[in-house]
């Protein structure tokens, strides 16, 4: 089901689709924006749960449950957020000019008795802000894709992803041990300030670890802990994410986004583009570009 709503400040177009699955409601939205947006997400008398799954822009989008407080937890890749019931959650960004998130609106108390999970220790009554977890992420995602699927059949596939995804949210242990690898708050800037600025270049393993003073094996674990990707990983999404952002210019050829984002030729560069987003760079560009 298509819906429209009033657009906050420099959003210049939202297109949203909605479906329900085991009582509760999936949104999956697209935003095209030019410039600084401060958005409320609806649905306050609900929990939520959200990911944004592709963004554009000179800023990374934050969640704030304080409009003029910014997000003290750092940005991770498929960051994922939950907020309960009577929280404001916004989200805001200093510069963007194209969002695709997925959102879950649901009663706690509910999907949790109807997944026989109203005794766990984790009950759901506290916000988690840019918390990492690529089974919750990967679930929201296979929602999203099949929101506007009209095969009968989709609806079985939706409800069990929605049990699936209670379960990991609700019934999922601490995974913050004692144990876990840990990038010190400075050492996850001073790594992401270093890789941002070597893009495209590829920076290998030994020279982030030995940067940092830590052995490759427990940096790597360490980085992929903090940020939910691996260090490869993260530069190769950042630089897809780059070249979404010269894809939002018409006049650019698919020859000069790949030499620009560090791809030997367009043809690799297509086919890593679309191993990530799923479409061929034109495909992408086509759908966003007016």
């Amino acid at each position: 089901m298509q819906t429209s709503v009033d657009l906050p400040e420099n959003v210049l177009n939202l297109n949203s689709s909605t479906r329900v699955w085991s009582g509760v409601t999936v949104i999956h939205a697209q935003f095209t924006c030019a410039g600084r947006v401060m958005y409320e997400v609806p649905f306050e008398d609900e929990s939520r749960i959200g990911l944004i799954l592709e963004e554009v822009g000179a800023y990374r989008s934050e969640p704030r449950l304080n409009r003029d407080i910014p997000c003290r937890v750092h940005y991770k890749p498929r960051q994922v957020n939950f907020v309960p019931a009577g929280m404001t959650i916004w989200g805001y960004s200093g510069d963007i000019r194209y969002a695709r998130d997925v959102r879950m609106c649901f009663n706690s108390a509910t999907l949790r008795e109807a997944c026989h999970l109203e005794k766990v220790r984790n009950t759901g009554d506290v916000p988690l802000l840019r918390f990492s977890d690529d089974h919750i992420a990967t679930m929201m995602k296979l929602l999203a894709d099949v929101v506007d699927d009209p095969d009968p059949s989709v609806q079985l596939y939706g409800d069990a992803l929605i049990a699936a995804l209670a379960i990991r949210m609700f019934g999922r242990a601490d995974l913050e041990t004692k144990r876990t690898p840990r990038l010190s708050p400075m050492q996850l800037r001073n790594a992401v300030s270093f890789l941002e600025a070597n893009l495209p270049l590829r920076v290998d393993l030994n020279t982030l670890a030995s940067l940092a003073g830590l052995s490759p094996s427990y940096y790597n674990r360490a980085f992929k802990a903090a940020t939910g990707l691996a260090p490869y990983q993260w530069q190769l999404q950042a630089r897809i994410e780059r070249a979404q952002a010269l894809l939002l210019s018409a006049n650019i050829s698919l020859d000069d986004v790949a030499e620009a984002t560090g791809f030997a030729d367009a043809v690799h560069f297509g086919r890593t583009f679309r191993k990530l987003t799923g479409a061929t760079p034109s495909a992408w560009r086509k759908a966003r570009v007016s």
